[in-house]
């Protein structure tokens, strides 16, 4: 095993499942020899710790694991490679993981079972109104664009979001009529059929409110750190 390290002397969580296919041990033996050698497992390939890259994160694959989550938004180490091995593959899992907020937990190698140092969290929710208090976009809205621009189709990205086509295209139409421009295009115009796609004013208006909401979120976790953590200056 000590041949096959990294350059820092450590065991890629990658290669690790590698070595028990190839020995046909279980991931869990692999992880108990590490252990005993004081090998330490290095590039979660779920992202938890290391240096693995991501992509941009997919919210079909959110919704693959979604029924997996316990009341924390936690998922199993196993359950989440087991949806990644059935489709979306390990580096899509990893930037879903890490984009939504979900975090593993019981890892197959044995590093962790449930990640320390979370056990008070700050939870944020933004959306846009009017001036009359009416919902203008928010998650739902945002999900619903992303979803057209990932699928090609609205009826499509309706029943990823669990919801039927009617609505969807109300949605879409509120949202068009509030922000003054066309966000969609396609050559169907109201057909059900793929091939509908955002416009830039739709990736634009998703992206500023991405930004918006990171930035609520980065700053209400320095207050919260803060005022309830004991880390005043």
């Amino acid at each position: 095993m000590k041949e096959m390290l990294n350059s820092n002397e450590r065991l890629d969580c990658g290669t690790a499942f590698k070595i028990a296919k190839k020995f046909s041990k279980t991931i869990e033996e692999i992880g108990q020899i590490a252990n005993e050698n004081s090998i330490k497992i290095d590039n979660c390939e779920l992202g938890q710790f290391g240096h693995l890259d991501f992509e941009k994160a997919k919210i079909e694959v959110l919704k693959s694991i979604e029924p997996y989550l316990d009341e924390k938004r936690r998922i199993f180490c196993s359950k989440a490679r087991e949806v990644a091995k059935e489709g979306c593959g390990l580096k899509a899992m990893r930037s879903a993981l890490k984009t939504y907020k979900v975090d593993v937990k019981y890892c197959k190698l044995g590093c962790f079972k449930e990640k320390k140092g979370k056990q008070f969290i700050v939870r944020t929710k933004t959306w846009i109104e009017n001036a009359d208090g009416d919902l203008l976009f928010g998650k739902g809205k945002t999900e619903l664009l992303e979803l057209i621009g990932q699928t090609g189709s609205l009826l499509n990205a309706s029943k990823l979001m669990g919801i039927n086509y009617k609505k969807a295209w109300m949605h879409l139409q509120i949202l068009q009529k509030n922000s003054q421009e066309i966000l969609i295009s396609s050559k169907q115009g109201r057909s059900k059929q793929s091939g509908t796609k955002l416009t830039p004013k739709a990736i634009e208006l998703m992206e500023n409110f991405s930004i918006l909401q990171k930035d609520i979120e980065e700053y209400a976790n320095k207050r919260f750190k803060e005022l309830f953590l004991g880390k005043k200056k």
